[in-house]
């Protein structure tokens, strides 16, 4: 772990000094590269400096202690001695953290695909809450929102909604919502007051460039059609709904939200590109639907990541172990304590790993 600080830390100081050179501060595109390779590592450096500091004025003090000092000053010297130790410990975790393997996707922008499993129009009704509460989070992030394609259940839910996220870091935070959410409510629709139990199905996928994904124009067929959803008297009158299919994979990809064709067929296509590289990621060499199931299964009530019992105002995440109250408030987008408590839990399982 020292050899890798020492050799970031030496890093950093080369990055400088090239940085400062005048042949290469005329090269534009150098000069950005190198700027960036310093910023990843500068958090990094300013925390190791920071232990090294406190590492070095509590060996000082430690080493007061051992020459003849009154009693005032050595009721000083441990004082300081009580507070460096911790300061010295937390510094020691947050360097540990930054040394974790970095998933490659955290900055990128995603395509979250929210479904409803069982449960009928409820489990509808409850994917269109889940859509409702990532796009606050999203908006109280700074984050665009802007909904790819949907298929309503005709009371105010959603069959399916496939929408993108745009904004540094929204892979990181909202990766650990994948998988099955589960609901225990009496519906609106429910004349008897019975607590119903439903589920919705949640993909998170990051968005991938066209580089890192190469597709022949020959594997795809694309299908342009009259929309089915809102929009007037251009949704009756122009064909702009775009589906596009991948032969070899069989994923089908369908954007019908914007009125411009080419907007749908641009769309539809940063769809496709991220599931290929979600396909890719994870070594499987299967159709959408089964690599969809690794993240979210089958939406039965069983496989679950997290209850939302409205009776009882309670959010329970089952990875975690870990009850939250005041539902309502998490339904409307504050979702911060579950993802720190998850992200924190992920480093904590990571840390472990490390050797020491």
């Amino acid at each position: 772990m020292w050899d890798r600080l020492n050799q970031i830390e030496k890093r950093y100081e080369e990055l400088n000094r090239q940085i400062s050179k005048p042949e290469i501060a005329t090269d534009l595109k150098k000069v950005q590269a190198l700027a960036q390779e310093r910023a990843g590592i500068e958090d990094v450096v300013a925390t190791y400096r920071k232990y090294k500091a406190t590492t070095k004025q509590l060996e000082d003090t430690k080493a007061m202690l051992d020459s003849k000092l009154d009693e005032e000053m050595a009721a000083l010297a441990r004082q300081e001695i009580e507070k460096l130790l911790p300061q010295q410990d937390r510094l020691l975790e947050a360097l540990k953290l930054a040394l974790l393997p970095k998933d490659a996707n955290d900055d990128r922008d995603i395509i979250i695909e929210i479904r409803a499993g069982a449960g009928g129009n409820e489990a509808g009704l409850f994917a269109a809450d889940l859509f409702r509460m990532y796009s606050r989070y999203a908006l109280s992030k700074g984050w665009a929102v802007d909904i790819i394609n949907s298929n309503e259940s005709g009371i105010g839910g959603f069959k399916e909604i496939i929408f993108e996220v745009r904004g540094k870091g929204a892979f990181s935070r909202l990766k650990y919502e994948r998988g099955v959410h589960r609901v225990q409510r009496v519906p609106v629709t429910e004349s008897s007051g019975r607590l119903h139990t439903s589920t919705a199905t949640v993909a998170i996928l990051p968005q991938a460039d066209e580089v890192e994904v190469k597709i022949n124009p020959d594997d795809l067929r694309i299908d342009i059609y009259h929309s089915g959803g809102a929009g007037g008297q251009n949704v009756n009158k122009v064909a702009t709904a775009v589906r596009i299919t991948h032969l070899p994979t069989g994923i089908v990809s369908t954007c019908q939200d914007e009125r411009s064709q080419l907007r749908n067929r641009t769309k539809a296509m940063s769809v496709l590109r991220a599931r290929l590289l979600d396909i890719e990621r994870t070594k499987q060499e299967a159709a959408i639907t089964q690599q969809r199931r690794s993240q979210v299964g089958t939406g039965d009530r069983a496989e679950k990541i997290r209850t939302y019992n409205f009776p009882q105002d309670r959010v329970s995440d089952h990875r975690l172990g870990k009850n939250l109250h005041n539902l309502p408030r998490i339904m409307d987008g504050e979702l911060d304590e579950l993802i720190d408590a998850l992200s924190a839990s992920e480093q904590t399982k990571q840390t472990e790993k490390q050797p020491a």
